[in-house]
């Protein structure tokens, strides 16, 4: 198992994100005509072959440490892969080209493409974890939570850092049957609960983005999903917590064979998901929702959309909404939009 370990931070010349961002357009674009066609995984694929188009083309040398398609039989970029045009910095990239595939499939909130980077060797890489309990608070609770202690307990602890009554206090949580305790005990300590039925990376981005709504996310959710977080959380000063929670027999039993039990309940900080401060988050968002809008069709301009990104290091934060035109040249899977060319307006 490869922890994040100590600080490896270089020196990253430019604001990266300014280039992710392009390679989350491009996906949200390509995978957008899917939007409630039912079909996710061909949204998922039109997501993948535009990311990596354009991956190809940020001046990096990147490694997918955090790919997606492993847990759900997904199209890939998998883990390993070598992306960028192979100049420095080097870098360890987490991706999800549509983070909530049947959000996509049947046209809900909140699926947006997203991706993470820092230094090489600074990600945690999760190995054969595929799902993580959490919990993420914003800034304004400073050190309250503690995944240890109990929801009714966490939620007191952030009451009082915050100075709000827990009656006011709203957790995103993933409407899961596995999450029916939860959602019980949320309620009874007085708190509301903002179910959902995928996007953990959203709900945490929530959590830790003031004024949203939400003030906390707990549960238990995918483990790559975590890690991309962390970038976001940790650069909105956030704070977030994490122990491996298996769901599935063999992945308990692929886990028994790597890490001995007190490795396996072993608390998860920010600084063990991410061993840097020099790290950047963007995502875009396909479908819309209350934080950022979806790609939008407008035959007069073009092809709007609205992305986010973040640079930990300066706490930078930019909503960029995009205009683009399609370009028949340049067509991502096999009925995926153009690649983003467009203005920025920051």
């Amino acid at each position: 198992m490869t922890g994040a370990g100590e600080d490896r931070s270089l020196e990253i010349d430019r604001n990266l994100g300014m280039e992710l961002v392009r390679v989350t357009e491009a996906a949200a674009l390509s995978s957008a005509p899917f939007m409630g066609r039912g079909d996710g995984k061909a949204g998922d694929q039109a997501a993948v072959s535009a990311m990596r188009a354009v991956l190809d083309t940020v001046r990096m040398k990147g490694v997918v440490v955090i790919g997606e398609g492993e847990k759900d039989d997904a199209p890939m970029l998998y883990n390993g892969e070598k992306v960028g045009t192979g100049e420095p910095p080097e870098l360890d990239l987490a991706v999800d080209p549509v983070e909530g595939t049947r959000l996509l499939a049947l046209g809900r909130p909140n699926a947006i493409a997203v991706i993470a980077a820092a230094p090489r060797g600074s990600m945690w890489v999760p190995g054969a974890s595929f799902y993580m309990d959490k919990i993420v608070a914003g800034a304004e609770a400073g050190d309250a939570i503690d995944i240890r202690a109990t929801p009714t307990e966490n939620l007191r602890r952030v009451s009082e850092a915050t100075g709000r009554p827990v009656e006011q206090l709203t957790v995103f949580v993933l409407d899961k049957p596995r999450h029916e305790a939860l959602v019980n005990e949320i309620r009874t300590a007085g708190a509301r609960v903002s179910l959902h039925t995928d996007g953990d990376v959203m709900g945490a981005l929530l959590a830790a983005y003031p004024g949203t709504g939400i003030d906390l996310l707990m549960g238990v959710g995918g483990t790559p999903e975590g890690v991309i977080a962390a970038v976001a959380v940790q650069a909105l000063g956030g704070t977030m917590q994490a122990v491996r929670a298996p769901q599935l027999p063999e992945e308990r039993e692929r886990l028994a064979e790597v890490i001995d039990q007190d490795e396996m309940e072993r608390v998860l900080h920010l600084s063990d998901l991410l061993g840097s401060d020099d790290a950047f988050f963007a995502a875009t968002a396909i479908t819309g929702g209350p934080f950022l809008e979806g790609v939008r069709y407008d035959e007069r301009v073009g092809v709007r959309t609205e992305s986010l990104v973040i640079r930990a290091r300066s706490g930078s934060i930019r909503h960029i909404r995009g205009i683009h035109r399609l370009n028949a040249d340049h067509i991502f899977g096999e009925r995926g939009m153009a690649e983003v060319v467009g203005v920025i307006i920051d």
